[in-house]
């Protein structure tokens, strides 16, 4: 077997659109690393960075089943002794809801330079609006 590697310049990338409103947390994030990964194209390769772009709005309006926003909780540690922090997805929502959509995206991710450099190419808003309109994103809709 010989390995395949690609030119980067000669890739195309495309830029999605997806609204997150009324859509499954969970659903919405296997879409999206899937997308960032470039798993949905012919010439897939595991070490190269060849996804394409995507914007995710109204990040703040997805939907959990059950009762996972009370019980989902999201820890973090400030660096001091007895600093962990945590706060249920209700609370998330409040202060930073651009966040659990993050954060759900960055696990499924890889857990290397390459998942960090795949990180970088989404683009988290909690409203309608965002500043990549002249990429000309094509909507991508989720079930």
């Amino acid at each position: 077997m010989k390995t395949i590697y690609l030119d980067q310049k000669k890739i195309e990338r495309k830029w999605y659109i997806v609204d997150a409103e009324g859509v499954t947390l969970g659903r919405l994030a296997t879409k999206v690393a899937t997308i960032l990964r470039g798993k949905h194209k012919p010439y897939f390769t595991p070490h190269q960075e060849l996804g394409d772009y995507v914007v995710v709005i109204n990040a703040g309006k997805f939907h959990v089943s059950g009762n996972k926003m009370n019980d989902k909780i999201y820890y973090r540690h400030t660096g001091y002794p007895g600093g962990l922090r945590q706060a249920n997805l209700t609370k998330m929502l409040e202060t930073r809801p651009e966040y659990p959509v993050e954060h759900a995206v960055r696990g499924m991710l890889p857990k290397n330079r390459l998942g960090r450099k795949l990180f970088g190419n989404l683009k988290v808003y909690a409203g309608a609006e965002h500043p990549h309109a002249a990429q000309k994103p094509e909507p991508l809709t989720i079930e």
